[in-house]
């Protein structure tokens, strides 16, 4: 192992990180100092010694990724992106947990540069850690598959601090399991053992072996214990930097180091307590620290010198890790003009002239639509990539003749695969698929798709959420959308998970109703490229519309189009999402026969609809026309914005049934006579 130099400069520019997190809590009168001023060491280790960063570019391709899963514990971070000079200054400390500063209470993507990942959501990290290193192995694979080992531009490791919190969480064990069943040797988690939570010690709820789980799931394990009296800073770091660089070694599995520390220490009276983790310490506390550190008492008495170094040193460091990636950059886009020409399309999340194919009238289920759509984008999008959480074949996500991502001697009968593949396959693991799929997206050169059962959202609704808070266009497909699952039953019909969805600010829904809108809404889908969209598909077939007569599909790009017109002016107008289109086209015949002009209106996705100008939506839905019937089998909830005060909805308000999916239609009320009966009623 390689020595480590380690100079009391270093030793000081730690200390000064542990000084400024206490001040930073002490001054806002919340926030999380404990973690911060025990993990100063290893943060700075990190960033000074070991990753691969340039503190004048967050976004260099080359970086080693950092994922602060505990975070909480946000001045982890910020106090070493101080001591880089990486946009981060002192005034941005003491703005700590106020508006609009650069030091939000937890650490937000796209909010701090350098910021990889928002982070706060216990074991979310762990899950996108393994989505970025699940990346980086196929990006490789994209651009540069035949580089030795450690060679390529498109190499880099992903480090992640993790707490006890996180190893509570199931979805870091769903995320951890998978992360070395894929043998992701480019990823490094250092698990801050200080057995400490917010409720006290944590053996009251958690005594497991932590490392001997990692151990059972197939990760190299190490462990690197700091509570041992008398051992100086110098050798608690270089043993974690021993440990560190063992891990670098290992290629064919994840590495998983135990850290043992005192939380808050070197606190004089505090170290070790809960109390430190999660309020300010108190100006006798901080004092102390000070005192033992030896730094005045004064708020953010920073020592200037030790900062000086730090930031020269990474500097230096960071001039010199890239002009050795530089170097070898050039040389491979002089070598792969092609790879190059791809690389800058998909670094911008640019698309291609797409051409997909127009389906003739006929039947088809939205699930087996999407999946052909797939097979189109294939050889189009070769960034494009995703699986399913154990559904594929239900869901009709592989895409054909493609290799799975997975090392080679994890083939079946049923999948053959490779390092370098495209059909991923998360097991029954749905949360950890969807930080999966927000690592993966994070991670910026491909897109990626993740599915499972509607029903089961609600296993994923967390990363879900995070995919929309920080903007990215992670896309998720839903397949069995309704009550027509059939006999599967209530547990497996969702009621409410639509309007639960379009609940999430930021989350594009999208329930095309026949094969045309699925393609439709696969292009709306790919071409935004600053938030999330969702995907919800059929089970059953529906009838893939006769356009002669009809509108434009391209419509579906609007969120509502005008799917066909009354034959005069419109007294109703029926909206209508998924199957239940054919219900509305057919109630409007009826009615139609019985003197009353009936819109038909497509609504695949209210929230592309909501973004288009007012005088779109109105000629889409004239407040002329207030009788109104909106057509979806699901919880009616937000529906009331479009059929406004004298409209009514054709819904379901309870759980469903074991049947087949027609008989639960018709039980339920989704049929052509009820929603004539419907809009009769609203009519008067």
């Amino acid at each position: 192992m390689s020595t480590l130099e380690w100079t009391k400069d270093d030793q000081r520019a730690v200390d000064t990180a542990r000084i400024l997190a206490a001040d930073a809590v002490e001054k806002v009168g919340n926030g999380h100092p404990g973690t911060a001023i025990s993990l100063a060491p290893a943060a700075y280790l990190l960033y000074q010694r070991v990753m691969k960063t340039d503190p004048t570019d967050s976004l260099w391709l080359g970086r080693d990724r950092f994922v602060l899963s505990a975070g909480h514990s946000s001045l982890t971070q910020y106090c070493q992106l101080y001591l880089l000079d990486a946009d981060m200054q002192l005034d941005d400390l003491k703005a700590l947990r106020t508006f609009e500063s650069k030091t939000p209470g937890h650490p937000e993507y796209h909010h701090t540069k350098f910021i990889e990942a928002t982070t706060g959501p216990l074991g979310a990290g762990v899950s996108m850690a393994v989505g970025m290193a699940m990346a980086q192995r196929k990006q490789r694979g994209l651009f540069d598959p035949d580089a030795p080992a450690g060679e390529s531009p498109f190499d880099h490791h992903i480090y992640c601090i993790a707490g006890d919190g996180c190893m509570q969480e199931g979805v870091s064990s769903e995320a951890s399991s998978l992360a070395a069943t894929q043998n992701l040797g480019n990823l490094t988690l250092i698990y801050d053992d200080n057995r400490i939570s917010i409720e006290g010690e944590t053996k009251i709820a958690f005594s497991e072996d932590v490392s001997a789980r990692y151990e059972a799931y197939g990760w190299h394990v190490q462990h690197v214990d700091w509570t041992q009296g008398g051992t100086t800073y110098e050798e608690n770091v270089q043993e974690l930097y021993d440990a560190i660089e063992a891990a670098e070694q290992v290629t064919d599995k994840p590495s998983f180091i135990r850290l043992t520390t005192v939380i808050g220490w070197p606190l004089p009276t505090m170290a070790g307590s809960h109390n430190v983790h999660g309020n300010k310490l108190g100006a006798e506390e901080v004092a102390g620290l000070k005192k033992v550190l030896g730094f005045p008492e004064e708020p953010f008495a920073v020592d200037e010198d030790a900062v000086a170094h730090a930031r020269s040193a990474a500097a230096e460091r960071g001039r010199t890790l890239r002009a050795e990636w530089d170097e070898k950059f050039e040389a491979w886009k002089s070598a792969n003009p092609e790879g190059a020409e791809l690389l800058a399309r998909v670094s911008d999340r640019a698309l291609p002239d797409l051409e997909l194919k127009t389906f003739e009238p006929g039947k088809m289920s939205t699930r087996k639509a999407s999946g052909e759509v797939l097979n189109q984008l294939a050889a189009q999008l070769p960034e494009l990539w995703g699986g399913s959480a154990d559904l594929a074949g239900s869901n009709n996500t592989t895409m054909k003749g493609e290799p799975s991502f997975f090392p080679p001697e994890r083939s079946s009968d049923e999948f053959t695969g490779n390092l370098y593949g495209r059909t991923l396959h998360f097991g029954v693991r749905e949360h950890a698929m969807g930080g999966i799929l927000n690592g993966i997206t994070l991670s910026g050169l491909t897109r990626v798709y993740g599915a499972t059962f509607l029903v089961f959202s609600d296993y994923m609704r967390p990363p879900v959420r995070l995919a929309a808070l920080m903007g990215l266009p992670t896309v998720f497909v839903w397949t069995h959308d309704s009550i027509g699952v059939g006999e599967d039953g209530p547990t497996h019909q969702p009621i409410e998970h639509l309007a639960a969805l379009r609940a999430i600010p930021g989350l594009d829904v999208i329930r095309p109703a026949d094969a045309n809108e699925t393609t439709e809404a696969w292009k709306g889908l790919l071409k935004r490229v600053d938030h999330p969209g969702a995907l919800i598909l059929s089970r059953q077939d529906l009838p893939i519309l006769d356009r002669e007569g009809l509108g434009d599909v391209t419509g579906v790009d609007k969120g509502a189009y005008v799917l066909r017109e009354a034959s005069s002016d419109p007294k109703l107008i029926l909206i209508a999402t998924g199957s239940e289109v054919q219900l509305a086209l057919g109630a409007a015949d009826k009615l139609e026969d019985e003197g009353v002009p009936t819109r038909v209106v497509s609504m695949p996705c209210q929230e592309w609809f909501d973004q288009q100008d007012e005088g779109y939506r109105e000629s889409v839905l004239p407040p002329s026309v207030s009788a109104r019937v909106s057509v979806e089998a699901a919880v009616s909830m937000g529906w009331s914005k479009y059929v406004g005060p004298a409209g009514a909805s054709v819904s379901i308000e309870h759980f469903g049934a074991s049947a087949s999916g027609d008989k639960c239609f018709e039980e339920f009320g989704f049929t052509v006579d009820n929603v004539v009966a419907t809009a009769k009623g609203v009519l008067g």
